[in-house]
């Protein structure tokens, strides 16, 4: 019960009708805590705080009746509370009213101190004159002890209502806005016979079939990215670098696999024949990943639920040893792809104590051959030249 107390704190129109018809049966405030989760103080208070007075013509004092000195407070429960034989002024809590008490208190509050029009207007005489005398807006509002924050003057400044302009700011014009680039979802018409739920039942139904798993790493925001995919048997990993996190871009780059392995006499399909991944817009262009290049279906893609790393866990924590080479942050503006697969053939190297003292690329090259992880562009580097950090970086 501790734990439901801590959370939603606010109480709703709802919980507040619930208070309301159970102080109009005289329970007390721990009976009515326990009901809605709430603590006792916090029933009291919300009571005190949005209660008010009623009165009519058969009051005829001034004086609290000595009834709304203790707990409840209210007068809902009261046997007199509508009947003419009470002389004093009623109190009384009324659901709806406490609830539009406390969302303009809660709307004051995310506003903040309003200014009046004629605070406004001192207020743009003071900061403008600061402005063309090379102040910054900052120093202007301390030193002049100014109501307002700093972003409220640049938003109003950006929005014209001050008689300065962005121009007039000593740094305001030297910085470019940030380009956000968005990069969309998947849509859920792409996702219909694709959900992780189906993925599972077809492995089930295919046991024996091999599986990989695609993902996306960043280097700086708004660069170029490498888009892995993972061979979940063999712990075999494979980067295509992307221009960009695009879908078509991410369409372009498989497309230009598909053709490499074929012209090496390898089907796509046949060596990639089921594909996980996440809801990455880049995954979006479906066709790009099943289909051949005649437009037959070859591969099956297959998506996890949202914000579920844990539904691909090979291809994550194979990631680590990738950036064990290439730290987080690193740039890949300068990456070519012949950087990339030189990379991932010494990720491949490592030797890992799953298969007994093999590595990834041993355990590939025994299920597919050398010939395929050629076609995928890693090459066999001997144990001893391995290197599994970033000096790899300044070798290539």
């Amino acid at each position: 019960m501790k734990n439901n107390m801590m959370k939603n704190k606010h109480l709703t129109l709802d919980e507040r009708i619930d208070i309301q018809e159970c102080l109009a049966k005289n329970m007390t405030f721990k009976a009515i805590a326990k009901r809605s989760d709430k603590s006792p103080t916090t029933i009291s208070r919300e009571v005190k705080l949005h209660s008010q007075s009623h009165s009519n013509l058969f009051v005829k004092t001034d004086q609290t009746c000595p009834l709304l000195l203790k707990a409840p407070f209210v007068c809902n429960g009261c046997d007199k509370k509508s009947k003419a034989s009470c002389a004093f002024v009623r109190r009384l809590y009324f659901a709806k009213y406490a609830q539009s008490q406390y969302e303009t208190t809660r709307s004051e509050a995310r506003s903040g101190i309003p200014l009046s029009k004629e605070s406004f207007y001192k207020t743009e005489q003071i900061v403008s004159a600061a402005v063309l005398n090379g102040q910054h807006i900052y120093h202007a509002i301390m030193a002049n002890k100014l109501p307002v924050s700093t972003a409220t003057v640049y938003r109003h400044i950006k929005l014209r209502y001050y008689s300065v302009s962005p121009i007039d700011l000593p740094r305001a014009v030297k910085f470019k806005p940030r380009n956000h680039q968005k990069v969309g979802s998947i849509p859920d018409w792409a996702k219909k016979g694709r959900l992780y739920a189906d993925f599972l039942s077809y492995i089930e139904q295919n046991q024996d079939v091999p599986r990989a798993q695609l993902d996306t790493v960043i280097g700086r925001i708004g660069g170029k990215v490498i888009m892995t995919i993972h061979f979940v048997s063999c712990n075999f990993m494979i980067g295509l670098l992307l221009e960009n996190k695009t879908a078509a871009e991410a369409a372009h780059k498989i497309s230009e696999l598909k053709q490499r392995m074929l012209s090496c006499g390898f089907a796509f399909g046949k060596i990639l024949p089921v594909l996980l991944t996440d809801n990455g817009g880049e995954f979006s262009i479906v066709s790009a990943f099943e289909n051949d290049a005649n437009k037959q279906l070859e591969t099956h893609l297959f998506f996890c639920e949202p914000n579920s790393p844990s539904e691909k866990p090979e291809i994550e924590k194979n990631h680590t040893l990738f950036r064990d080479i290439v730290p987080k942050g690193t740039s890949f503006d300068n990456f070519s792809q012949d950087n990339v697969d030189l990379i991932f053939s010494h990720v491949n190297a490592v030797k890992r104590k799953q298969f007994n003292g093999k590595s990834a690329y041993d355990m590939f090259s025994f299920s597919y051959s050398q010939e395929v992880a050629a076609a995928l562009g890693i090459v066999l580097i001997p144990a001893t030249e391995v290197i599994q950090d970033p000096s790899l970086l300044k070798k290539s």
